[in-house]
């Protein structure tokens, strides 16, 4: 986090440990804001890796599951990067920015991520950079969301898809959703933004912000979470994060023969546990079919308003088909199915 933003923070009460805000003062307050009126968050939670040369684009899509030629000034991607065996080490967005390409990841994942894609550059044209600091990321959510990014930018925002882009001026705007947005731009600007946007919407910790991704149902893979899965076991392939037409990629293989050769046999979904305990991301999860077994794992979680947790977690189908879904143990707290907003039927 960069030292002048994180001092400005401070300044407006919110609690900040290892560049995440916790807090602006009462979390519970925050996470029901979060659920029915207009917040906006600080994402120094995730890092930004900037990708520039001639060659940034080949280089990418030579090494991440989605279209790289599908990223332009209009339109972002979801993807992942993988280990030879398929298994996710990250997923991101990823956006254009001038001539350059930004990736946003988890900061847990975010330097092991870098250091592995820059082993792979060898003679390309291509550079990769910290953008963390340079570009400020603020989270806009909820009924007025719209209509502030409206504001900002002083004309309607006709395009309803998800993942368009808007550049104006200094800043890029991503609508992640009907009503969540992401904003990016300079330090130099990023203070008198959040001073505007926050006389009508309450600033609120990381966690809120996670909270309404997950509603979202897009995964989040920290590294506690990481090897655990397939890309289309975390619901990249609705998401359009994974070509199944492009070259090869790490992973291409085993993730191509899962999709045409073999049965998912297990998938993503949105579950609450209703628990006082710490739920964490790659915990365990049981069902009396698998015996001993783990029939899955979370993926990421967060407080839920209600109490207890809202998760995303990846189970196994035929054990959802028919038994309970416990946490940690087969006597740990049921996991309550919630749907989706989006279907993750074949």
């Amino acid at each position: 986090m960069h030292p002048v933003w994180q001092t400005f923070l401070h300044n407006h009460q919110a609690l900040i440990e290892d560049n995440r805000v916790i807090h602006f003062g009462d979390i519970t307050s925050e996470l029901q804001s979060s659920q029915t009126h207009t917040i906006i968050a600080d994402l120094s939670h995730f890092d930004l890796i900037r990708f520039s040369g001639n060659d940034a684009q080949t280089f990418l899509q030579n090494q991440v599951s989605c279209d790289i030629r599908k990223v332009n000034s209009h339109a972002a991607q979801y993807g992942a990067y993988c280990t030879p065996k398929g298994r996710v080490l990250a997923n991101f967005i990823l956006w254009q920015q001038n001539d350059d390409l930004i990736m946003q990841v988890p900061a847990s994942v975010s330097s092991p991520v870098r250091q592995r894609l820059a082993m792979y550059i060898l003679r390309a044209q291509v550079k990769l950079t910290q953008a963390s600091d340079e570009l400020i990321r603020i989270g806009i959510a909820g009924t007025q969301g719209l209509s502030l990014i409206e504001n900002i930018l002083e004309r309607p925002l006709n395009c309803e898809e998800s993942l368009h882009v808007i550049e104006h001026e200094s800043i890029h705007i991503i609508r992640l959703s009907q009503q969540q947005f992401e904003l990016t731009t300079p330090i130099k600007n990023a203070p008198s933004f959040w001073e505007h946007l926050s006389i009508y919407a309450k600033p609120v910790g990381a966690d809120c912000w996670n909270w309404l991704t997950i509603q979202a149902g897009i995964p989040v893979i920290l590294a506690e979470a990481q090897e655990m899965f397939l890309p289309q076991m975390i619901n990249l392939d609705k998401l359009d994060g994974i070509s199944f037409k492009k070259g090869c990629y790490p992973g291409q293989e085993i993730v191509a023969r899962t999709q045409y050769l073999g049965k998912l046999k297990r998938r993503m979904y949105l579950a609450h546990i209703d628990t006082t305990e710490i739920v964490k991301a790659g915990d365990a999860l049981f069902s009396e079919d698998m015996d001993d077994q783990s029939s899955g794992n979370i993926v990421n979680v967060a407080p839920s308003p209600q109490g207890g947790f809202d998760a995303l977690a990846v189970i196994q189908q035929s054990s959802l088909d028919s038994d309970s879904i416990h946490w940690k143990s087969l006597t740990g707290p049921v996991l309550e199915i919630k749907p989706l907003p989006y279907s993750i039927s074949p």
